[in-house]
């Protein structure tokens, strides 16, 4: 049977169709554009309408005829004015055109590629946050994610900057390990090289994720408004410590910052600090600050173990008892450190006994700061002499009640070289530079409670105090003045917070430039005075171990010497 063509008007009228249907799509556009205006107006007028109508329900019965009798007086008050029904109408067309104006949707939800990621994310949490013999887990392969996923916030690359997640009861949170592995998952879903914080709420069986802005490095070394026996170890997150100070940023301005204080002191918890970190993590500049802050009130003595000249800026000014690099003047000052803290004790003990106050050289803080003692250390035993750190003992010990303070500094490869009197005393911590989290616990005692980012600006890291928190650390940027790398403010900035230098001999002083040689100030020499098991002095004799000088050359030593 042969097959019958098609009808003429079905074979030719599917392009006239389609040809119609695209000028009716025109010509509804063209109108559509020319009677903008009205369809606005007229849904502006329908939403004032239905305004008005809700505003008359919730009108109470008693007050509909007060206000009937105000909106006719109204109207009748405009039809007396002069142009008045048609200035009326023009506020009227005017709000109806402000109220049916279209307006931009808002997100309510993820757009598609961030449902892509958050839908991931789930899929990965599974293996950790279920249990096969669950009948109803809230985490399965092909579940519905927006069940356990809330309070999502993403940046502009579309990555994740905020979000709170339920997980089950059974979940094991209460153990470090557990709790891991799920920040792992995380941080490795969420994105790399961002910092991110986990608050767990146990209770609720909740956990929020939250990406933290790095901390502001414009803050350069300057008086900050404190009290003697406080120091300013750095400035970290608004809301993690309950006090801010006063701070000049780097373009002039001023604002309060918050600010991690130790306290030191006889009433300190924490009298002694051990920082450790990588070079060039700020270690040293740590120090530096504490020293800059610390000489308005009190001694210091600084202990350098490599010799580079890091503290040559403070060699020779009021209150630096001695600038030491070498291994000798290194023994020295550690001797008559611990021979001065049991003259103190001494002379405070005494003073007790007779009813009396402490003698004012006794109150009067002293600061031992040791940078890199490992490397004095191997040079003790490479002579057969005693190690630095044996000398420690008596200031680290008793220190607090004799208002000595004891700062160390090591690298992070060299914290098994440190005594266990070292690492048993010195209870306030800090963390610099890029490291480990099992690093950072070995020095803080506890896990960082953030994820530390591979690349770190000097100075970043973290600070513990006792067993308090810990807590995200930006040292004040307190570079070597003399350093000709280092900008001028930065410089200057140092320059102006140290003390004025002694006198010389001749009566003149020297002036501190950057471009000059630095010289070393002459080094200290204690007299023989109250050693371990002598009679305690006489509080009102003059028996405190004086400190003569004795000639030395007038630069640096080498850093091999010693």
């Amino acid at each position: 049977m042969s097959r019958r063509p098609l009808p003429r008007i079905l074979s030719s009228g599917t392009a006239q169709i389609a040809r119609g249907r695209e000028l009716a799509r025109t010509a509804a556009d063209g109108a559509t554009d020319v009677l903008h205006p009205l369809i606005t107006v007229s849904r502006g007028l329908g939403k004032l309408a239905a305004a008005a109508r809700a505003r008359w329900a919730a009108t109470p019965r008693e007050r509909r005829g007060p206000t009937l009798f105000l909106g006719a007086a109204c109207v009748l008050v405009v039809a007396l004015l002069p142009y008045g029904p048609l200035l009326a109408l023009v506020g009227l067309m005017g709000a109806a055109a402000w109220k049916g104006r279209e307006r931009a949707v808002a997100r309510t939800g993820p757009d598609p590629v961030e449902t892509t990621r958050l839908k991931g994310l789930y899929e990965a949490l599974v293996p950790y946050l279920s249990l096969p013999e669950d009948p109803a887990p809230l985490y399965a392969h092909g579940g519905d994610w927006t069940a356990v996923f809330g309070d999502q916030a993403f940046d502009e690359d579309g990555r994740l900057t905020r979000l709170r997640l339920a997980y089950p009861p059974y979940f094991t949170d209460g153990e470090p390990a557990a709790r891991a592995r799920v920040e792992q998952v995380l941080h490795t879903k969420s994105g790399r090289g961002r910092e991110y914080l986990f608050d767990w709420d146990e209770e609720g069986n909740r956990l929020t994720l939250r990406v933290l802005p790095a901390l502001p490095t414009a803050i350069a070394a300057q008086r900050f408004v404190t009290v003697p026996g406080e120091t300013v170890l750095g400035f970290t997150d608004a809301g993690a410590v309950p006090r801010t100070v006063p701070v000049r940023t780097g373009d002039g301005g001023t604002e309060d910052a918050p600010a991690v204080v130790w306290r030191t002191g006889p009433r300190s918890p924490e009298p002694h600090l051990l920082a450790a970190g990588r070079p060039g993590a700020g270690t040293t500049t740590l120090l530096r600050s504490i020293a800059l802050q610390a000489l308005p009130h009190g001694d210091v003595i600084v202990i350098e173990g490599e010799g580079t000249g890091e503290y040559a800026c403070l060699t020779g000014r009021d209150g630096v008892l001695a600038v030491e690099c070498g291994l000798s003047g290194a023994l020295t000052c550690l001797e008559w450190a611990a021979r001065e803290t049991e003259r103190r004790l001494a002379a405070a003990n005494l003073a007790r006994q007779a009813g009396q106050p402490a003698p004012a050289d006794t109150r009067r803080p002293l600061w031992i700061l040791l940078d890199r003692p490992a490397v004095l250390g191997a040079l003790a035993a490479a002579e057969g002499r005693r190690d630095p750190q044996d000398l420690l003992e008596v200031p680290l010990r008793h220190g607090r009640a004799a208002q000595v303070t004891v700062v160390v500094a090591e690298r992070f490869d060299a914290l098994d070289t440190l005594s266990g009197t070292v690492r048993s005393h010195t209870g306030a911590r800090v963390a610099l530079g890029p490291a480990a989290p099992e690093q950072i616990a070995a020095v803080l005692d506890a896990p960082p409670h953030t994820t530390p980012v591979p690349h770190m600006p000097p100075g970043r890291g973290y600070a513990r105090l006792g067993t308090d928190p810990v807590l995200r650390l930006q040292v004040p940027a307190t570079p070597d003045p003399y350093d000709d790398t280092t900008s001028d403010a930065l410089c200057q900035a140092v320059l102006d917070l140290l003390p004025p230098r002694r006198p010389e001999p001749d009566g003149t002083g020297t002036t501190a430039t950057r471009t000059a040689a630095v010289p070393l100030g002459p080094p200290f020499e204690p007299d023989p005075g109250l050693a371990p098991g002598d009679p305690a002095p006489d509080p009102d004799a003059d028996t405190a171990p004086t400190l003569r000088k004795k000639p030395r050359p007038a630069t640096l030593p080498a850093p091999a010497e010693g």
